[in-house]
This record gives C-alpha cells, sequence and structure tokens, in this order.
C-alpha cells in the first residue's frame, strides 16, 4: 500500500487541525502539491474545497475530491433526513471502521460487522472518508476502546458492559469473555434501525432505548445499584462507553449525566468518553462531516481535571490525546497550544468510581 502523502508532513497535517478553531481562517485552502486523490474536472464547484473542516476534535484537513457514488447507493442525506440532527452522526464512525483501515493501517481496528451494515443500508458514505482526520480519530478512539476494555473484562470476566449512543458500532464482537453482559442503549428511533440491521446476537446482549439527558436513566437501564450485591457479595463493576454523543450535549446536561453514573454505578466501574477542547464548541457547522448533519458541539473542556468535580466519586485515571498518532511533531505541537487549549483538541478519558 502506498504511504499517503499527508503522513509525511506530521507537523503540516496537525497545524491544520487548530486551523478552524478561528473564524478568520474559514477560507483556508490547501495547497496543491497535497493533493491526495485525482481532482475531479475543473467544472466541479469549489465550494467544498474551501471550508477548512475539522474533525471530532477539530482537526482540518481539507478532504480531496468525492469520488463517483455507485449506481443506486443512497445518499447520507436520506438518512439524516430520516434521523434528527446528533442520530444521524452515526455513518461518520460506521464508514470509518468499515473502510478506513486502508488510509491508517497501523490503527486498523478489524471491524468485521461494519462493512456489511454500509452493504445493507447501501449508502454512498464516500464524503466522510474524504475526511481523514475524522477517519482517525475514528480508529484511534476504537482502538483506545477496545483495549482499555478488553483489560476492564480481563480482571473483570463475568461483568457488565453498557455502550451509551451506540449508533451502530458492534465493539462487543472484540470484547466477548463468554460470560460477561452487553448492552448497547440509544434514542428510540436509533434502535429502531439497528433492530433491523444489528439485532443482538446473543442472550447476554440486549439493547435498549435510553436518553440520558432525563434523570434516572441507570436504573431504567437496568444496571446494578451501588452497594452491596446478592448474599453480600460486592456488586461487580460495570464498564460504560459513551463514544461521540456527550460533546453534543449542554455543559449542564453532562455535569448532571457524570454526577448520576458516580452516584448509581458500583465501586470500581469505569466510564470512557471522548473529549474535545472547549476552543471547540460551536464550531461543528465548519466540520467536513458533521456540519451537514445540522448537530453542534456544545460541550469541551476546559482542563481535564474538572471532569471528576461532577462528584466525590469520580477519579481521572487515563487520559490521551489524538496528538500521540503525530508522532513528536503533534505532541510538540499541541504542548505549545496547551495554554489556550487548555485540554487536548480531541482526546480519550477513562473515569473511575471510587467507594
Amino acid at each position: 500500500m502506498r504511504e499517503h502523502p499527508h503522513l509525511r508532513w506530521p507537523v503540516r497535517l496537525f497545524a491544520r487541525s487548530l486551523v478552524p478553531l478561528y473564524p478568520a481562517n474559514r477560507g483556508a485552502r490547501r495547497p496543491q502539491e497535497e493533493t491526495i486523490l485525482p481532482l475531479q474536472p475543473p467544472t466541479r464547484s469549489r465550494h467544498r474545497s474551501r471550508v477548512p473542516a475539522p474533525s471530532a476534535g477539530a482537526a482540518s484537513l481539507q478532504a480531496p475530491a468525492r469520488r463517483a457514488t455507485a449506481p443506486g447507493a443512497q445518499q447520507p442525506s436520506q438518512l439524516h433526513a430520516s434521523l434528527p440532527a446528533v442520530p444521524s452522526t452515526l455513518l461518520i464512525p460506521l464508514a470509518a471502521r468499515a473502510r478506513g483501515d486502508r488510509y491508517f493501517p497501523w490503527l486498523a481496528c478489524g471491524d468485521a460487522v461494519a462493512a456489511g451494515l454500509l452493504e445493507r443500508l447501501g449508502a454512498d458514505v464516500e464524503g466522510y472518508l474524504d475526511d481523514l482526520p475524522t477517519v482517525l480519530n475514528v480508529l484511534w478512539r476504537t482502538r483506545f476502546i477496545r483495549d482499555t476494555a478488553q483489560g476492564f473484562f480481563l480482571l473483570h470476566p463475568e461483568a457488565r458492559g453498557v455502550n451509551l449512543g451506540c449508533g451502530l458500532s458492534h465493539h462487543f464482537q472484540w470484547l466477548d469473555t463468554g460470560a460477561n453482559h452487553w448492552l448497547d442503549a440509544d434514542l428510540p428511533e436509533v434502535i429502531a434501525l439497528r433492530r433491523q440491521l444489528l439485532p443482538p446476537g446473543c442472550p447476554r446482549t440486549r439493547l435498549a432505548e435510553v436518553d440520558i439527558t432525563r434523570p434516572g436513566w441507570w436504573q431504567r437501564l437496568g444496571q446494578p445499584p451501588r452497594g452491596p450485591g446478592t448474599r453480600g457479595a460486592p456488586q461487580q463493576p460495570v464498564l460504560v462507553l459513551c463514544e461521540g454523543v456527550l460533546m453534543y450535549l449542554e455543559p449542564a446536561q453532562v455535569q448532571a449525566f457524570l454526577a448520576e453514573f458516580a452516584e448509581c454505578a458500583p465501586a470500581g466501574s469505569r466510564l470512557v468518553l471522548d473529549v474535545l477542547t472547549h476552543r471547540a464548541v460551536g464550531t461543528a457547522h465548519r466540520h467536513a462531516s458533521v456540519g451537514p448533519t445540522g448537530a453542534e458541539f456544545r460541550w469541551g473542556v476546559a482542563r481535564l481535571s474538572d471532569l471528576p468535580s461532577a462528584h466525590p466519586r469520580l477519579a481521572l485515571l487515563h487520559e490521551h490525546s489524538v496528538a500521540e498518532c503525530y508522532g513528536w511533531a503533534g505532541l510538540a505541537l499541541e504542548t505549545l497550544w496547551w495554554p489556550w487549549l487548555g485540554a487536548p483538541l480531541y482526546g480519550m478519558v477513562t473515569l473511575g468510581v471510587g467507594d
């Protein structure tokens, strides 16, 4: 596989991640020599090439021209029309997991389910694959979630896992211990779609409708309460995933969500979530993939150390930045910008629940 030209300039690629945070740079264009795929004929409108594309981490690599649509393929806009703004973003990670391995083979997640789902949907997702920073972000966070969850279930092979805002993701393909239980939960309209395309595959998995902005979601999902379990034994901890969800909620809703998790979850439970810097709030309309859905980034982090402040039982256990994918150059640039960003441009965090 030919090396992707952008990988030769990690400094330039990561530096472009910062451009969309400045409204004055909305007309920035990618230099012609960085084209990674043949451009469409000159008659094609160049409006797309003049709009920066911050990823789900506000990254902004300009996308190459979109490839031809397969005859009869469903346009993403058709799915967007049938789902509200935020749920309609589920095609973005699905496209990355299904076809992104060829662009970033060292982050390949080997999703055996995603490609089949795309084929059944008949959706044209080439435009999402043009947004390479978002593809990289999704693959990176998928690897992080997989590795973190596998470590959790290695210690607790009979524990429960919950994927909040599951969309059409299928993490259980990597996490089935033969004894653990898994719950995929999302808004009703998403679960209705998932029941058609990806119903539970074994008795230890199930689907549930949930709105995490409404208090009492932990109990409605039937998760174990805080305190002793049966016969006085400690409750098994719960692993909760929440990817691509919280940045679309209001800050007060995120605080309430974190507080309920910490208040209700058994000791030793883990919450794995992705975060944006607070500087990305309000920039979703300039995001190459999220922008067309109409969703907006409403919550970001000014300091990662603020996350546990939602509840005394919460602790910040691990934090990682997508800058790691760009090597020393990405880490150096993020360090330079840290006083202004306050947090990773896009990152993954693991929160733990104490006694």
